[in-house]
């Protein structure tokens, strides 16, 4: 995958999770994370636990959003240098 097409992917899945985030939709928000972590090389993805709590939800979104930020990064920073 080049750059500019993980950026488009990133951008729009970011976008829809704020949305959902913003919406407090924070089981659609969850899915959103596992769709963007499923777009990462699988070094990089997180290991999530299991989201079986709707009322966990929230909790989860929050938490794992900084990770898979942080994990987005690394992998636009592998493909600038490719």
């Amino acid at each position: 995958m080049i750059l500019q097409e993980f950026d488009a992917i990133i951008d729009r899945m970011k976008l829809a999770f704020e949305y959902a985030d913003n919406l407090g939709q924070y089981v659609e928000a969850a899915r959103i994370l596992f769709q963007m972590n499923d777009q990462l090389p699988d070094d990089l993805q997180l290991v999530f636990e299991d989201l079986d709590d709707p009322e966990a939800a929230k909790s989860f979104a929050k938490q794992y959003y900084t990770e898979i930020k942080s994990a987005i990064v690394d992998y636009r920073q592998r493909l600038m240098t490719v």
